[in-house]
């Protein structure tokens, strides 16, 4: 629901807070708008979007990022009154979901919650080094998914990648046993299960380390068995992994584009719906994921999966 409003602010979801209003609207009123505060009490931007073409309103973003002033500032400022839980693109989403695709680390759950990832990846620049490897600065002290994609590239098919992968998933497999659950997933979970969801994981983490998770949540049941994961085979360079693993866990459900929809925290994630003709649903735990997410194109993200599993319940 949208409609202008003189008082200069935005309210969502009958939340009394004011809100920044990021909007690109057409003459005729279509819109497609960009929200920064606090919904649902966390800090972020949400798209809510309308006919306006996806392209514009990214590139906007995209050219004018946050400033220390304010928002982005996107041409055709709008100022408009917003309910997000009455949202019709969002909740027909939700509404239409029949095969319903989670990532693992961010939808259900902080991996690295109490070791963080950079110290993972200098172990693994470690034993990289002590055959002989250096990685680059950037490598070095950036995510360990983004240093075993770039030996992967660099060697594909090689027993190099193969024992990179396998102490990766060694990492996972120890950081999993103090991995924080994502708020509001288990409920949203089991209740998209009861309604006759059929759920599956598609992620870049281990399928051995997510499924130890699994177990250790007792949510086995609700995913099994249709959860992909990482292996050092679909690392090869000809590869779009993301994309493989998408196309694998519909593959295992049956499940047909128009009634699937991807949840997940990853850009290349949203990249790899719209490439397979799927539904996505991001969910940025932090204001520059949400930012991220949008700019790679998702038509709607969150910073709180309540808001999925409160429209959910409206359809029980």
């Amino acid at each position: 629901m949208a409609r202008t409003t003189e008082a200069g602010e935005v309210r969502i979801d009958k939340d009394p807070h004011a809100f920044h209003v990021l909007g690109y609207t057409t003459e005729d009123d279509d819109f497609q708008i960009l929200l920064e505060g606090s919904s649902l009490g966390t800090d972020g931007a949400r798209r809510l979007r309308g006919r306006t073409p996806l392209e514009d309103a990214r590139e906007a973003a995209a050219q004018n990022g946050p400033t220390p002033e304010g928002p982005w500032q996107v041409p055709g400022l709008r100022t408009v009154v917003v309910d997000v839980h009455d949202d019709g693109f969002a909740r027909d989403l939700i509404r239409r979901a029949r095969h319903v695709i989670f990532d693992f680390d961010g939808p259900l759950c902080m991996l690295f919650a109490s070791t963080p990832s950079g110290q993972v990846t200098r172990r693994l620049v470690d034993w990289l080094s002590e055959i002989g490897l250096s990685p680059s600065q950037d490598l070095a002290t950036g995510s360990p998914y983004s240093l075993l994609r770039a030996v992967a590239v660099q060697y594909p098919g090689s027993d190099l990648v193969t024992g990179l992968e396998e102490r990766l998933t060694n990492e996972e497999l120890i950081a999993v046993a103090s991995a924080w659950p994502t708020e509001f997933a288990d409920p949203l979970i089991r209740t998209w299960n009861a309604m006759g969801a059929r759920l599956a994981i598609s992620t870049g983490v281990s399928a051995v380390a997510a499924q130890r998770y699994l177990d250790g949540r007792d949510l086995t049941g609700t995913f099994s068995p249709h959860l992909t994961g990482r292996t050092a085979d679909d690392l090869d360079l000809d590869l779009n992994p993301e994309l493989a693993r998408l196309e694998s866990a519909m593959s295992l459900m049956d499940a047909h584009p128009d009634h699937t929809l991807v949840i997940s925290s990853s850009p290349a994630a949203a990249a790899a719906a719209q490439q397979a003709g799927v539904a996505f649903f991001g969910y940025g735990r932090s204001p520059q994921l949400e930012k991220e997410l949008l700019v790679a194109g998702a038509p709607c993200t969150t910073p709180s999966l309540e808001l999925v599993l409160r429209t959910l319940r409206d359809f029980a």
